[in-house]
């Protein structure tokens, strides 16, 4: 019941330009960079929501009026620029502090010191203090208000797993624990194409209006939705004898129609495939 209230809260005052930082080559440097670092698996994830909801926040206060430069005059689009050059400059840096951040939270043994982090940033030729790189951290702190310890999709799916035990579905829990959780990578790193196939499949059209995506938006931030669709897609290549009785379970739990977690799975399933066969 917290983590869905949580979702809905994130889902109701969602800003429109959710999801601009976690395009595939953002995601994909986050977990490389916690593999290497040899992070735990939440790390990653909170540390890819971390940055994400840093970056919107910077970039509306850097912009001033909610990071809305359409049409502005010649002026405000020279004010755009300096500010895009800006971002640009320090955003391997903040990303290394979302990371760092990220690895603070956790509970796990290799957590990521400042001279991991500076030895790292000066292999890619950059050349910052010890006092700039705790300055960037500070500086994602102040900018969320410390408000940094956030539900991840891995905590949903690894709720919702505890519960599916309890209510008594014989899984194998182990072996479907780690598929989700390669489900869950593959979701972050292929996001774009699994979501645009969700909403042909939504509205029955291959040709989206740009109204039709912006309402879309709060389906591609469901938390909920996203591990529900996982987990069910894990089950159906796992154990898919008990698929159907574990989407009625999910169904009971969260109020996700069995349709709805249907299509989440064809969407993975098929990108999965890389075929457009149901």
């Amino acid at each position: 019941i917290h983590l869905a209230t949580e979702n809905e809260q994130y889902l109701s005052e969602l800003p429109e330009q959710a999801g601009y930082f976690k395009e595939t080559r953002i995601v994909e440097f986050i977990f490389l960079l916690s593999e290497k670092w040899h992070l735990d698996q939440s790390t990653r994830y909170q540390a890819v929501e971390l940055l994400e909801r840093f970056m919107i926040k910077q970039v509306e206060q850097m912009c001033g009026n909610g990071g809305n430069a359409k049409g502005a005059d010649q002026g405000q689009r020279s004010s755009w620029s300096s500010v895009r050059d800006q971002i640009a400059n320090t955003f391997v840096l903040r990303l290394v502090s979302c990371v760092q951040l990220a690895s603070k939270l956790s509970l796990h043994y290799s957590r990521v010191t400042s001279d991991t982090a500076l030895k790292f940033l000066q292999s890619l030729k950059y050349s910052y203090t010890k006092q700039e790189l705790l300055e960037s951290e500070l500086a994602v702190l102040n900018t969320l208000h410390f408000h940094i310890n956030v539900s991840t999709p891995l905590a949903y799916v690894e709720l919702l797993l505890e519960v599916l035990g309890y209510n008594g579905c014989l899984l194998p829990a182990k072996p479907l624990h780690q598929l989700c959780v390669q489900l869950l990578d593959f979701c972050y790193l292929t996001r774009e194409t699994i979501y645009d196939t969700l909403l042909k499949i939504a509205i029955e059209n291959s040709t989206p209006s740009k109204l039709q995506i912006a309402k879309f938006l709060t389906v591609k931030e469901d938390f909920m939705l996203l591990a529900v669709g996982v987990i069910s897609t894990g089950v159906f290549i796992l154990s898919p004898d008990h698929w159907e009785q574990v989407v009625e379970h999910l169904n009971c739990i969260t109020g996700i129609t069995p349709q709805s977690i249907l299509e989440f799975s064809y969407a993975v399933v098929r990108r999965i495939v890389g075929s457009p066969t149901p």
